[in-house]
């Protein structure tokens, strides 16, 4: 049988999935995001005027895991036992992984990716008054498991 988009009802309105027959399982998602700099902005890391970007980042990643049901609309609020934000400076960027852990009937694959974006805006904005050219690269589902579809893991490209 085809997958179907299950944010739709019958006519293909928007609708907000009925997850109160579902078991609460344990739920694990990771994702991922890279923050694409010129070097001399890596460099300038530890000397931003407005505090550590990637603290503040981290911070800013782990508060909008938490809020990701009001940015978007059919997410479920969930109780979050576990958010992780880890930036990785590497030659051409900053590496972003998140990882965020629930006991529910529903997944938290939308909290890790929200948290990973959000670090990485958050790094943006924190740098931008010396490179408007930032880029945001791969921002990506890693894994998730539990639950009715079970476990996912992205496979790499060669």
């Amino acid at each position: 049988m085809p997958k179907k988009l299950s944010h739709y009802d019958r006519a293909g309105r928007a609708r907000m999935v009925d997850v109160s027959p579902k078991a609460a399982t344990d739920r694990e998602a990771e994702a991922s995001a890279f923050v694409e700099m010129k070097p001399a902005v890596l460099q300038a890391l530890p000397r931003n005027p407005k505090g550590d970007p990637l603290e503040v980042a981290r911070l800013a990643g782990i508060m909008a895991a938490k809020r990701t049901s009001e940015l978007i609309p059919m997410c479920h609020p969930l109780a979050l036992s576990h958010v992780d934000v880890d930036m990785r400076l590497c030659e051409n960027g900053v590496a972003i992984t998140s990882k965020v852990k629930t006991r529910a009937e529903t997944g938290v694959e939308m909290e890790a990716l929200v948290a990973a974006t959000v670090a990485a805006l958050t790094i943006y904005d924190m740098t931008k008054a010396l490179d408007k050219g930032i880029e945001i690269r791969q921002v990506v589902l890693e894994s998730k498991s539990g639950g009715k579809s079970g476990d996912y893991r992205r496979q790499r490209k060669p």
